[in-house]
């Protein structure tokens, strides 16, 4: 073997070169071979549900679930009381809460039904021994004036008739006598510091002077003086009796007097205007 050429190949060698030179020009002809992983993938992992919900779940079993939609409400109705023409509406004013019941389209009969009503009740709570007497709050609760109204003006026109003259006068008289005389027992038991309303005091003084009505109507008969003063004294005592657990639960203890007397005063002197008119 010289220097100057090539060795030769061994026989094995040159087939192992070719057949890589072959391996080189399918692969460019073929294009760019794929790259088989080295190992088979893993197979995925089953995941664990995570619950954002901070609170732990119930362990109440789920309810059933139902496609059915729930029937619509109802709307909603409205019912219209509607009155006879016999009877009156009773409000919430009967319980004492809420404005009074609106009377201005109700009969007139109901109207004056309801008031004799009322004075009938309150006239027997005032001059007729019953347990309401010693509080006044039951006893006046729903006061008036039609009823004190009443018994003045018919104890004026008894007394007018009752006189042979001057009739008229004696009326104007007697209708200011009683109904200043209301006023000022009631001014003064204010002014005494007195716990009662103003319409209160004078529905019941007026009240009170029912037993009086009833002595002058039965000095009208024409009786001589003796069993008037007799008539006008029991009279006198009925009517004071009435109003003394008003006028004397109304001030203080003190005080209870200087309310009392005005108050006897007052119906002492309409006695002797029913004894001495003639």
């Amino acid at each position: 073997m010289s220097h100057g050429g090539a060795a030769p190949l061994h026989h094995s060698s040159q087939s192992d070169i070719d057949e890589i030179e072959n391996l080189i020009n399918d692969s460019v002809q073929s294009g760019p071979a794929t790259v088989l992983p080295a190992c088979p993938p893993s197979p995925p992992r089953a995941s664990i549900p995570v619950s954002s919900f901070p609170f732990v779940p119930s362990a109440l079993p789920p309810l059933p679930f139902s496609n059915k939609k729930p029937p619509p409400a109802p709307p909603p109705h409205f019912a219209v009381p509607s009155f006879s023409a016999g009877s009156s509406p009773q409000g919430i004013a009967a319980d004492g809460f809420g404005p009074p019941a609106n009377t201005l389209t109700e009969p007139i009969r109901d109207t004056v039904k309801r008031d004799l009503t009322r004075i009938a009740t309150n006239l027997k709570l005032v001059v007729f021994p019953n347990p309401n007497r010693e509080d006044p709050g039951k006893a006046l609760r729903d006061w008036d004036l039609w009823g004190p109204f009443f018994f003045i003006i018919f104890l004026g026109l008894v007394l007018s008739w009752s006189a042979s003259v001057k009739k008229s006068e004696v009326f104007a008289v007697a209708f200011a006598v009683l109904a200043a005389g209301a006023i000022i027992l009631t001014l003064n038991v204010l002014l005494l510091g007195g716990h009662i309303i103003f319409f209160q005091s004078l529905s019941l003084l007026g009240y009170c002077l029912f037993p009086l009505d009833v002595g002058a109507l039965i000095c009208l008969l024409g009786i001589n003086v003796i069993i008037k003063m007799m008539v006008v004294l029991v009279t006198f005592s009925w009517s004071s009796w009435a109003a003394y657990p008003f006028m004397s639960t109304a001030v203080s203890p003190r005080r209870k007097a200087l309310a009392l007397y005005p108050v006897f005063l007052m119906y002492i002197s309409v006695g002797f205007l029913i004894v001495a008119i003639d």
